[in-house]
C-alpha cells in the first residue's frame, strides 16, 4: 500500500443501499473512487459523487458502536448512528431543513489487517419529520486501490 502523503489510502468503493418500506423494496448502487484514513481510533471513507447538480462529497466516520455520515456541496446532509439508540440528524434543501432521526439496529465494521479494505454495514430505521421512511440496509465495500506507475 502506498499511503497519500496525508496518510490517506486510494481505494474502489461500491456503496449499496436497500431501502425497505412495508412491502416494496428500493436499491441504490454506487461505485467510485475515494480514500480511506485512520485518525483518533476512527475509520473514515471520503468520497465524491457527480449529480446534475453538482459535485457530492461525502465522509463516512465508524468508530466502535458509533457512525457518522456527513455529505456536503450539491446535498448537504447529516446522518448520525448509535447502535440501539435514536439520533437527530438532517437534510437541507432549497425549501428548508428538514429533521431526521435514526433508530441504528446494526453497526458494524470488518476491516482486513494491513490493508485499506473491508466493509461497512449499518442498518437503520429513518424518520424524517417524524414520519416513517422505511428500514435502510447500507454497505459500503472498500477496496484498496493500487496505482499502476
Amino acid at each position: 500500500m502506498l499511503p497519500l502523503s496525508n496518510g490517506q489510502a486510494p481505494i474502489k468503493i461500491h456503496v449499496t443501499t436497500n431501502i425497505y418500506n412495508g412491502s416494496s423494496k428500493d436499491s441504490i448502487e454506487w461505485v467510485g473512487f475515494g480514500q480511506y484514513l485512520e485518525k483518533d481510533g476512527s475509520s473514515y471513507i471520503k468520497y465524491e459523487e457527480e449529480i446534475e447538480e453538482g459535485t457530492i462529497k461525502t465522509i463516512v466516520k465508524v468508530s466502535g458502536n458509533e457512525g457518522l455520515i456527513l455529505r456536503s456541496g450539491a446535498v448537504k446532509m447529516r446522518l448520525a448512528f448509535l447502535l440501539n439508540k435514536k439520533r437527530n440528524g438532517s437534510y437541507e434543501t432549497p425549501y428548508g431543513t428538514f429533521l431526521m432521526v435514526t433508530d441504528t439496529k446494526r453497526l458494524g465494521m470488518e476491516k482486513e489487517a494491513h490493508s485499506p479494505s473491508g466493509l461497512i454495514d449499518i442498518l437503520y430505521d429513518l424518520n424524517t419529520n417524524g414520519n416513517k421512511n422505511g428500514t435502510y440496509h447500507m454497505t459500503i465495500n472498500f477496496k484498496e486501490e493500487t496505482v499502476q506507475a
